[in-house]
């Protein structure tokens, strides 16, 4: 017998005899947790909530995308009522001899452009537009040129003022000077969509002429320049390029850009430029392939405004 039964028997024999013996009962033992299963998968932990130091952040914004970290084209009004009170196509205006004359203009174009002519081309979408002299009506029709072919459904448009000497374009279009093609030209390195401007005119997108330089003959006629505009008309197939340029015989940049240019768009103003001037700036672009002539403000029959245009 071991020596705690004979202690409890020896209690029993005492409780028996009379004699009083405190009894307290042990006190139960805690359940001992079974031992774990290896082969039984874990409850899931209970979830408390963190301390505030702790406590998980906010969700984070959507990552910005790359046009939102400095590739995305900046963002500028054109003030189409101004616009339109000095006589420019603006979006949905109405039918009139202007838009109808700007269809006419724009088609052998675009003719160019998409194959539909019968003679290929080098750089079809990259148009150039000047003129003799200034005043002749250039920016005028670049302009709206721009504008008429940002209405076809298959066509973007990139304006670009090319003309450092004399640039008249943005203020036009009541944008404010920055950087651009200059720019652009000087330092390689600068991304062009950084530079590119989108309007509130879908699918028309405008480039400055930049920060003025008077090495900007040597820029335009540089295999920079060359690369540049390789790079502008093959980015996107869709997009037109025109160059409002300088005129031809006050400058040598308007030469220089010839040698870039697909295709020219040469304005004549009726009744000022003589014939002399058009003949001996025609005389500069007569090795190109691809030369329109546009006659610039010329009342006939059918002018019912002061602009007419009648490419021939």
């Amino acid at each position: 017998m071991s020596t705690i039964e004979q202690a409890v028997k020896r209690l029993e024999e005492l409780r028996a005899a009379g004699v009083d013996v405190p009894w307290t009962a042990a006190p139960k033992a805690e359940p001992t947790a079974p031992p774990p299963n290896p082969f039984q998968s874990a409850p899931p932990a209970s979830v408390h909530p963190l301390p505030a130091a702790v406590k998980p952040a906010e969700p984070a914004a959507a990552a910005a995308r790359p046009e939102d970290m400095g590739t995305r084209s900046k963002q500028v009004e054109i003030n189409l009522d101004r616009l339109a009170a000095q006589g420019y196509l603006v979006p949905h205006a109405t039918r009139s001899l202007l838009v109808d004359e700007l269809r006419v203009i724009k088609r052998p174009l675009l003719a160019n452009i998409t194959g539909a002519a019968a003679s290929k081309i080098d750089r079809p979408n990259l148009i150039m537009v000047t003129s003799s002299l200034p005043g002749e009506g250039k920016t005028f029709v670049a302009a709206n040129l721009a504008m008429s072919i940002a209405a076809e459904l298959n066509h973007t448009v990139l304006l670009v003022d090319a003309d450092p000497a004399r640039s008249t374009l943005l203020e036009r279009l009541g944008i404010a000077p920055a950087q651009g093609l200059i720019d652009k030209l000087l330092n390689p390195e600068l991304d062009l969509s950084d530079l590119i401007l989108a309007t509130n005119v879908p699918k028309l997108a405008v480039l400055p002429v930049g920060t003025p330089n008077a090495q900007a003959t040597e820029l335009f006629a540089s295999a920079t320049m060359d690369l540049l505009l390789e790079e502008m008309a093959h980015r996107y197939r869709d997009r037109v390029i025109i160059l409002d340029a300088p005129p031809l015989l006050p400058s040598a940049e308007a030469r220089a850009l010839s040698l870039h240019a697909g295709q020219i768009l040469f304005v004549v103003q009726a009744g000022r430029t003589h014939q002399g001037t058009v003949q001996q700036s025609l005389t500069m672009l007569q090795d190109h392939p691809v030369v329109f002539t546009l006659l610039n403000q010329s009342r006939g029959p059918k002018a019912g405004s002061p602009y007419g245009y009648y490419a021939y």
